[in-house]
């Protein structure tokens, strides 16, 4: 997919007519999983960022945002604010070209009726659309994580992105949760998901190995959730663990997109320094928390482990 390109215009129009004084129920207003987001019904078991004339230097963005419980905040700052300044930043920034962007809402694989849910590849208003499309399942499980290593089967097993395929540069691939990382993704729960699946349960690390060779893979840890708010060090240190510097604490959730492309921004290059001192006030000191470990990976594996 892909094609067109964001329009602040557009944006507007959108936001005044879906979002704008409207409760969170009424923007979200699924009840069960959409044919347009449901993993079994992608066409080819595909999902595509290809090159086109109004985007010639595709870039594949995924965010997957957690939907369970506290987490629905997340979904929902992202289509009254998050995914117009998303695209603005990368745009007038430009770390990457052409950026194509991609949503999966995420829940708990052994749990939730619906834990993996996955929009097209989008570079304009379409993905607002589909981004409401989400289902807030809003479940969840005890087992202190959630299912945010099924984005990294999905991207590494179900997409096909032009800036690896055609230019061998990575896409980005950024989850969003207050919980710890899911030690394995088993292989009953891939197929009940996607109705096809691998022969045998996969590990986190199995994962990470196999996606960061066509995405830089980022976890973004949001403080302010329910969970983390009190096991705050425990999810830090599995996340640390597994992603090193890759796994950033976000203090304040509304400038989760701010943090994405900063990320972004150092990973293409620029010093830690310059990407801190471009931003003002709150938003540098949030910035600086959340991306003050990393360095750049433009040459690496995508993973810069500490």
């Amino acid at each position: 997919m892909g094609g067109a390109s964001f329009d602040p215009a557009h944006w507007a129009t959108f936001s005044s007519a879906k979002v704008a004084g409207k409760a969170t129920s009424a923007v979200f207003t699924a009840r069960g999983l959409r044919d347009a987001l449901d993993p079994k019904l992608m066409k080819n078991m595909l999902r595509e960022s290809c090159d086109d004339d109004v985007c010639p230097n595709s870039t594949a963005i995924i965010v997957g945002l957690d939907e369970t419980g506290s987490m629905g905040i997340i979904p929902d700052y992202m289509v009254r604010e998050g995914l117009p300044k998303l695209f603005q930043e990368i745009y007038d920034r430009k770390p990457v070209t052409d950026p194509h962007i991609m949503f999966m809402g995420v829940g708990d694989a052994e749990c939730d009726l619906y834990p993996m849910q996955i929009s097209q590849f989008e570079a304009g208003m379409r993905i607002a659309d589909q981004l409401t499309d989400i289902y807030l399942e809003g479940n969840g499980g005890g087992n202190h994580y959630e299912g945010y290593i099924f984005p990294w089967y999905m991207a590494a097993m179900h997409t096909q992105i032009d800036c690896f395929l055609k230019r061998n540069k990575k896409g980005y691939l950024i989850t969003v949760g207050d919980e710890e990382p899911t030690p394995v993704l088993r292989k009953d729960d891939i197929r009940r998901v996607l109705g096809i699946g691998p022969e045998t349960d996969l590990t986190a690390q199995q994962l990470l190995d196999t996606v960061s060779r066509m995405y830089h893979v980022f976890h973004v840890i949001v403080e302010q959730g329910s969970y983390a708010s009190h096991n705050l060090d425990e999810v830090v240190k599995k996340w640390s663990g597994l992603l090193g510097q890759n796994a950033l604490r976000l203090a304040d959730y509304t400038k989760l997109s701010e943090v994405i492309v900063s990320a972004i921004q150092v990973t293409e290059g620029t010093t830690v320094d310059d990407v801190v001192k471009s931003w003002s006030g709150d938003t540098s000191l949030v910035v600086a928390k959340a991306i003050g470990g990393l360095t750049s990976a433009k040459s690496g594996s995508g993973v810069v482990r500490l």
